[in-house]
C-alpha cells in the first residue's frame, strides 16, 4: 500500500518535471547554433567558388587564347605571347611524386616505431615531437638549408648515379645538384611529419584488443603489425599520404631554390626543372599585360585543380578502403 508520502513526494516530482513546459532560451540557443554552423560551413564553400572564379576571370585572356592546348604546350616565351603549361605541370607531378615515394616509408616507419613500445616512451614522445616540428620550419629556411647543406652533402651520390647508372634515362645526365630529383628529396624531407603524425595517431587508434588477439593466437610482434595493425590503420595512412601529396604539389620556395627553374621537359632526374607554384614566384610580379598574368593565372588554376583532384580522391579512397560500412 503506497502511503501518504509517497504519493505526496511522487506529485511533487511529477510538478517538477512537467513535459509540457516549453524551454524557450534552450530552443533558441540551440536553433541558433545550428544556424551559425550552417553559415560557416556554406561561407567556406562561398569562398571557394568566389576565389575560383575570381581565378578564371583573371585568368580569361590565356584560356580563350589557347583552350586546353595550354597542358601540352611547352614554349614559354614572354616576348612572343608563347605559353604551354607542359613542363611545369611535369615538375610538379614529378617532384611530387618522387617526394612521396621517399616520404611514406619513411614516415610510416617512424609511426609503427613512436606508436608501438620498441622503446621507451619517455624517449619514443620526444622521437615523435621533434619529427612534427620539422612541419613548423618556414620553407624558405628549408630552402637554404637545401642550398647550403643539402645539395653538396647529396653530390656524390647523385654522382654516383650518373657514373654507374648513367644508362638508364632517369640518371642519363651530369647532376649540378639543383634538379629535379634535388626538389623531389627535399619535398620529402617536409612532408614526412605529415605522414608520420597522422598515421601514428592512426594506429594509436586501433583498438588494443586487435593487438591482444593476434598474439594470443600466436602472431609475433611484425606479424601483427604487418597483418592486422597496418591493415586496420589503412583508410588513415591513406588518407595522410594524400594529405601529404597535396602539400608537396604546392610547395613553393624551397622548390624553386633548388629545383633549377629550367623549363624542360626531361627523362632524367638529375636534369634542372621548373614547376607550378616555382614560376608563379619568379614572375608573377614582374608581369605585364593580359596574356602573361593571364597564363600564369591559367597555371594557378591548373595547380587548384590538381590539389582539389588529390584531396576529394583522399576522401573517397579513405572511404573505400574503409572497414566502417
Amino acid at each position: 500500500m503506497t502511503s501518504y508520502s509517497e504519493s505526496q513526494d511522487s506529485s511533487q516530482a511529477a510538478k517538477e518535471v512537467d513535459l509540457n513546459v516549453f524551454d524557450t532560451t534552450g530552443y533558441l540557443l540551440e536553433n541558433g547554433f545550428n544556424i551559425v554552423v550552417k553559415i560557416l560551413g556554406f561561407s567556406t564553400v562561398a569562398m571557394l567558388a568566389v576565389m575560383t572564379a575570381v581565378i578564371v576571370v583573371r585568368a580569361e585572356p590565356a584560356i580563350s587564347l589557347f583552350g586546353l592546348d595550354f597542358l601540352f604546350r611547352d614554349e614559354w616565351i614572354v616576348d612572343a605571347d608563347e605559353f604551354g603549361a607542359a613542363p611545369y605541370i611535369y615538375g610538379t607531378l614529378v617532384t611530387a611524386a618522387i617526394a612521396i615515394l621517399l616520404a611514406s616509408p619513411i614516415g610510416i616507419a617512424i609511426a609503427i616505431v613512436t606508436s608501438e613500445n620498441f622503446i621507451p616512451k619517455n624517449i619514443r614522445m620526444p622521437i615523435a615531437y621533434t619529427i612534427e616540428l620539422i612541419a613548423a620550419i618556414p620553407s624558405v629556411i628549408i630552402g637554404l638549408w637545401g642550398i647550403f647543406t643539402f645539395i653538396p652533402a647529396i653530390m656524390p651520390f647523385q654522382g654516383f648515379l650518373f657514373d654507374n647508372l648513367g644508362w638508364i634515362p632517369l640518371f642519363s645526365t651530369e647532376s649540378s645538384g639543383y634538379n629535379v630529383l634535388t626538389a623531389g628529396m627535399l619535398l620529402a624531407i617536409m612532408i614526412v611529419p605529415t605522414v608520420a603524425s597522422i598515421s601514428r595517431d592512426v594506429l594509436i587508434a586501433v583498438p588494443v584488443d586487435f593487438r591482444t588477439a593476434s598474439m594470443g593466437l600466436g602472431a609475433t610482434r611484425w606479424e601483427t603489425i604487418i597483418r592486422v595493425l597496418l591493415p586496420a590503420a589503412a583508410p588513415g595512412i591513406l588518407g595522410a599520404v594524400l594529405l601529404a601529396l597535396g602539400r608537396a604539389l604546392g610547395e613553393t620556395m624551397a622548390v624553386t631554390m633548388v629545383i633549377g627553374n629550367t623549363a624542360r621537359i626531361s627523362a632524367s632526374l638529375l636534369d634542372a626543372g621548373y614547376s607550378i607554384p616555382a614560376v608563379m614566384a619568379n614572375e608573377f610580379a614582374e608581369a605585364a599585360g593580359d596574356l602573361h598574368p593571364g597564363a600564369l593565372l591559367y597555371l594557378a588554376l591548373i595547380l587548384f585543380a590538381l590539389t582539389l583532384i588529390v584531396n576529394v580522391g583522399a576522401v573517397f579512397l579513405v572511404q573505400l578502403f574503409s572497414t566502417d560500412k
